[in-house]
């Protein structure tokens, strides 16, 4: 005994109500489908792309913030050579 008899022998009702449509409403149905699985591809692929956008945003912010502060440390190293300098020249 086969268990997918029941599917071969028993239509569904979507099968049965898509085949009592008129050709333009088939037709319109099936342009629908394919236009809400374009949709749908759409949005997963925008979704991909947000997620990689914030993870690069995530990691450009993370080097900026490195940057950022190896920019402080330069700034008071500089500040400390420039006091030493002045206390080198003639008073």
């Amino acid at each position: 005994m086969k268990n997918d008899t029941f599917y071969q022998d028993e239509p569904t009702v979507e099968a049965d109500a898509f085949d009592r449509m008129p050709d333009t409403a088939a037709t319109g149905l099936v342009l629908l489908t394919e236009r809400v699985e374009q949709l749908a591809r759409l949005c997963e692929r925008l979704l991909r792309e947000n997620q990689l956008l914030r993870e690069q945003q995530a990691a450009l912010q993370v080097e900026r913030n490195l940057l950022h502060e190896k920019n402080e440390q330069s700034r008071t190293r500089i500040d400390a050579m420039i006091v030493r300098l002045k206390g080198l020249g003639p008073s």
